[in-house]
C-alpha cells in the first residue's frame, strides 16, 4: 500500500473553503517558487485561493523554500514521497485535497504566466464554460522565439493525434487550465499516465464548453526541462488509453487491424523468401513464427500501458496459448490445402493459412479479454473504479 502525502502544512477537510485552489506540481523547482508565488498573489488580490505545490521528491531546497513562504502566502506542501504517474498524478493528487470552487493547475516554472488565472476564471465564474485553457495558438497567444523549429512540429503533431478527442480546441497539450469542482466530480476511470492531464480531464470530464484564453507561453524562469523521450512515448501511451475511453469499440478494432496488417507484412516477406527454398505448404508454417514476433511487440505496448484493466492475471501466458494455437491452426490450414487443394497458388496458400490463423487469434483474444475490453458494453465493477 502506498503510504499516505506527508504534508507541511496538512490539507484539512475540515478547514474553510477557499474561492480558487491552483495546483502547482514539482520537481526541483525551488528555485522558481518564489517568484511563482509573488505573481500569484499579485493575479489574485481580492480573491480567496491556495497554492498547493505537490512535489515529486525533490532533492532541492523546495522543503525549505516552501516552509518560508508558507509565512507570506497561503501555501501548502504536499510531498510525494513514493511518486506514481509522474505529473498527472501529482496534479490528481492535489485536486484530491484541493478546497476551492474552482480548480486551476500551472507549471512552476513560469513559463504559464499567473497574471492569466483571473481571465482563466472568468468564463467559470459566468457560466460561459465548464472547462478552460491557456492556449498558445489563439489569437493572441503565443510562444517565446528561442522554441527550436522540431520542438514546434512536436507540439503540432500532439495536437493532430489529439483531435478526435480534444474537438477545436487549438491546444489541447496545454498545462495550464482550470475547471470547476463540478466539472470535476464528472470525471470517471481517471487513469493518469505522463504530463498531459489537462488533456485526460477534459476528456474524461466531459466537458461540454471548452474555452480558450490566450497567453504567451515563456521560456522556463530557472532550472531544468523535464521534458524527455520517455515522456514522449508515455503520451503516446496516454492517448492510446485516452482513444480506448472515448471510442470503446472502435479503438481496440482499430488496434488489431493494425497489429494484423504488420504481421501479415512480416509473415508474407519471410514466406516469400522460405518460398524458393522448401515446399510452398511447409512455407507457410515457418513463416507464422514471424508474425506472432511482430504480434508480441504490439502485445509488450498493450500490457504495459493497459496492465490495471487487464482482468486475468498472467496475459503473457495467455499470450503464449493464443499464439500456439493460432500456429496449430496454420498447421491444420496448410495440411488442408496440400490435401484438398488441387495446385494452389503461392498467394492462396498464404490467404488460406494466414486468414484462418488470424480468425483463430481474434476469436481466442476475445476470449482472453486482449485488447478487446472495449468491445463490452459495461465495464466490470473494479475496472469502473479506476
Amino acid at each position: 500500500m502506498t503510504p499516505p502525502p506527508q504534508t507541511l502544512a496538512t490539507a484539512d477537510a475540515t478547514a474553510a473553503p477557499v474561492d480558487v485552489s491552483i495546483i502547482v506540481p514539482t520537481i526541483n523547482e525551488a528555485e522558481n517558487l518564489p517568484e511563482l508565488l509573488r505573481r500569484i498573489a499579485a493575479a489574485l488580490p481580492a480573491t480567496s485561493y491556495q497554492v498547493l505545490i505537490v512535489d515529486d521528491n525533490s532533492q532541492d531546497a523546495t522543503e525549505a523554500v516552501c516552509a518560508e513562504l508558507a509565512k507570506t502566502y497561503p501555501l501548502e506542501l504536499i510531498e510525494r514521497r513514493q511518486p506514481k504517474n509522474g505529473l498527472s498524478g501529482a496534479v490528481l493528487q492535489g485536486m484530491s485535497l484541493a478546497r476551492g470552487n474552482f480548480l486551476c493547475v500551472m507549471d512552476a516554472d513560469l513559463q504559464h504566466p499567473p497574471e492569466k488565472l483571473p481571465e482563466l476564471l472568468e468564463p467559470l465564474r459566468s457560466g460561459a464554460a465548464d472547462f478552460v485553457m491557456g492556449s498558445r495558438y489563439v489569437p493572441g497567444g503565443s510562444t517565446q522565439s528561442e522554441w527550436g523549429f522540431f520542438r514546434k512540429i512536436n507540439s503540432r503533431v500532439a495536437t493532430i493525434l489529439a483531435r478526435p478527442f480534444a474537438g477545436r480546441v487549438s491546444d489541447p497539450m496545454a498545462g495550464f487550465f482550470a475547471l470547476s469542482r463540478q466539472t470535476y466530480a464528472n470525471a470517471r476511470q481517471l487513469t493518469p499516465l505522463g504530463y498531459k492531464i489537462g488533456l485526460e480531464l477534459m476528456c474524461k470530464c466531459r466537458a461540454k464548453t471548452v474555452r480558450e484564453v490566450p497567453i504567451h507561453f515563456a521560456m522556463r524562469f530557472k532550472g531544468q526541462s523535464k521534458l524527455t523521450l520517455q515522456q514522449q512515448f508515455r503520451f503516446l501511451e496516454h492517448l492510446s488509453r485516452l482513444y480506448d475511453f472515448q471510442y470503446p469499440r472502435l479503438s481496440p478494432v482499430s488496434k488489431f487491424l493494425i497489429a494484423t496488417a504488420v504481421s501479415w507484412l512480416i509473415g508474407f516477406a519471410v514466406f516469400v523468401l522460405l518460398g524458393g527454398a522448401t515446399h510452398p505448404v511447409r512455407a507457410p508454417i515457418l513463416a507464422y513464427p514471424a508474425a506472432i514476433l511482430a504480434t508480441a511487440i504490439f502485445h509488450v505496448r498493450y500490457v504495459r500501458t493497459q496492465r490495471e484493466f487487464i482482468l486475468r492475471r498472467r496475459p503473457w501466458l495467455d499470450f503464449a496459448v493464443i499464439s500456439a494455437a493460432e500456429w496449430l491452426v496454420c498447421a491444420a490450414a496448410a495440411w488442408w490445402t496440400a490435401r484438398r487443394v488441387s495446385n494452389p497458388g503461392t498467394l492462396e496458400i498464404f490467404l488460406i493459412c494466414f486468414g484462418l490463423a488470424t480468425i483463430a487469434r481474434y476469436i481466442l483474444r476475445k476470449e482472453f479479454l486482449q485488447d478487446i475490453r472495449g468491445l463490452r458494453k459495461t465495464l466490470p465493477r473494479e475496472i469502473e473504479a479506476v
